[in-house]
């Protein structure tokens, strides 16, 4: 252990990491590697850690010039010259991100400032890493030298392997990056973020912490468990844990006062004591038992916010102190700009109603406000002209109010006009991201059901007939094809492997019915007078029904989402 423990301050180390009976790892084996990352089999042992970083970031492909340790001694005196590296100023692109000392001694404490001075000579296309004086501080503690410590950031940041990202190095990235981890919180933290939405002004911005609950806040030993997995496994990982520090803090929060006024404050307060409430391993667990996270979703999750970024304009970090907290809040402050009092009117919801549902939605689409494209009160309760108001429109909102005073609705996330690929079949299609919900008399959001469930994938048990009139069953139609260059997560079927007869749990449209379906067992069947409807409720998930099982329709509108 003595050729790492040069910038490591021994005294305010955990005592179970000074192991020496540390064993060789021997294994190359993808499956092998993941497991005993997973299992801590390294965490031990400083030296063994030291090694088995040094064998995995050795093995991360990389651009064919990559600076190296060699490099880092031909410049370091050029670029720190004789001034005192405890006072060397960090490069702009770390966004005066925390530097973690993570029981470093003095010299350690310093070495990573000039290590981090020495990368952006090196990295000038790098815009933005607020993560990198943490990585930097972790992989000094396993370094003989600080050239060795400067070559393991330098391959991690210069990793060109498409399908292996590893950390954020522009703004639009780590924006994008943003954006999908609220996404995810959506869809797998609903009680954390329903607790987001009412008691902070910003949810956006209370998600734009998550890199920093890692790279940051969370102690040593913490950290060091999830870079473990994290060289091993990529940057999914990242996601898992933020999510499960999410799920930790609602969990130990509920009920209780908030500390502060700033739920913010809040987080990151938690994730630094949180070895009052969790241990690693816990977190590791919690992290890893989410279920139907998968790379591919992630992947096209965040290219889809990366062109919603770019299609606004927000592509760098604005300089000017009015927009240096966040660039795209103010576009979408806890939804108050997208859903504006004075510029909103339904018939159906009210604006807080509204803004609740805007909650709801994906963020690439929270963005932009909400535009009415028809409603029975103004074109009558004709199916075709409710197709021909909602096409050439995507994603929509399904708003309805029943004369019983019932008021449920859907996200639908595709083009009607899709419905046409069926010819005159009554055929399924949309994603994953389509939901149904109900807020009169209760509030409740249903999930996609093979999202919530996923064990129902596997299920091969024969489809129940819900139709009517056009004899149409809600499970037995297969989803057509997506375009190529839909950027789209959630993509039906196809990236599930699911069966046909649960794979078209979707949204259906024909010149005789619509039909809206998968919220938790729930499903939605209008008629083509737009007069009546019917709702199908499964009970095998122990949940209200949607509304009445046969309903007169009051007022229906349909809302566009405008840039």
């Amino acid at each position: 252990m003595d050729e790492y423990n040069r910038f490591v301050d021994w005294e305010k180390m955990d005592v179970t990491v000074q192991s020496h009976d540390a064993k060789e790892l021997s294994c190359s084996e993808f499956q092998e590697l993941k497991q005993l990352a997973r299992q801590g089999y390294w965490a031990k042992s400083h030296s063994l850690r030291a090694k088995v970083y040094h064998k995995l970031i050795n093995n991360i492909p990389c651009r064919t010039v990559t600076p190296d340790a060699n490099v880092y001694r031909d410049i370091v005196v050029k670029i720190i010259g004789k001034r005192s590296s405890s006072s060397l100023p960090l490069p702009e692109f770390v966004d005066n991100s925390l530097v973690p000392t993570y029981c470093l001694n003095a010299e350690g404490i310093g070495a990573v400032r000039k290590i981090i001075l020495c990368v952006a000579n090196q990295f000038p296309d790098i815009s933005f890493c607020p993560a990198l004086p943490s990585v930097t501080a972790l992989l000094l503690h396993y370094s003989r030298d600080e050239a060795e410590c400067f070559e393991k950031v330098c391959r991690i940041l210069a990793c060109n392997d498409p399908s292996k990202r590893l950390i954020d190095q522009t703004f639009l990235a780590f924006e994008s990056s943003c954006m999908t981890f609220g996404d995810l919180v959506n869809k797998y933290c609903q009680a954390a973020h329903k607790l987001m939405v009412a008691v902070s002004e910003d949810v956006l911005e209370v998600y734009s912490d998550w890199q920093r609950w890692l790279f940051g806040e969370l102690p040593m030993v913490y950290i060091a468990r999830v870079f473990d997995v994290f060289l091993v496994e990529g940057y999914k990982v990242l996601y898992r844990v933020a999510l499960a520090l999410l799920k930790f803090f609602h969990k130990v929060r509920a009920g209780q006062p908030k500390e502060s006024d700033n739920i913010q404050q809040d987080i990151r307060s938690f994730v630094r004591d949180i070895a009052k409430s969790v241990t690693p391993e816990r977190l590791l667990e919690k992290a890893f038992a989410i279920r139907l996270f998968s790379r591919k979703e992630i992947q096209l999750l965040q290219m889809a916010n990366e062109k919603a970024l770019q299609q606004k304009g927000i592509t760098v970090k604005q300089k000017s102190s009015f927009c240096s907290i966040f660039c795209f809040v103010f576009l979408r402050q806890n939804v108050h700009l997208a859903v504006h009092a004075e510029n909103f009117k339904s018939e159906i919801v009210s604006v807080k109603e509204m803004r609740d549902i805007w909650s709801w939605i994906p963020e690439r689409f929270a963005l932009c406000q909400p535009l009415l494209l028809f409603t029975t009160l103004e074109h009558g309760c004709s199916l075709n002209r409710f197709y021909s108001h909602s096409e050439g429109h995507e994603p929509t909102l399904l708003l309805i109010k029943t004369t019983a005073k019932e008021v449920c609705g859907a996200f639908l996330s595709t083009d009607w006009s899709e419905r046409r690929r069926g010819g005159n079949k009554l055929s399924f299609f949309g994603t994953g991201e389509c939901f149904v919900f109900r807020l009169q008399p209760e509030v409740e959001r249903y999930e996609w059901v093979i999202i919530k469930h996923p064990e129902l994938a596997m299920s091969v048990s024969e489809p129940e007939n819900h139709a009517s009139g056009s004899s149409s069953t809600l499970s037995s139609r297969t989803v057509p094809a997506d375009p190529s260059d839909r950027l789209s997560p959630f993509l039906s079927a196809r990236h599930f492997n699911l069966p046909s007869k649960t794979a078209s749990m979707f949204m259906a449209g024909s010149s005789e019915c619509i039909i809206i379906g998968g919220g938790d067992g729930q499903a939605l069947y209008l008629d083509a007078d737009l007069n009546h409807g019917r709702t199908s409720h499964c009970d095998t998930f122990n949940n209200q029904p949607l509304c009445s099982e046969s309903f007169q329709i009051s007022v229906l509108e349909v809302w566009g989402f405008r840039d």
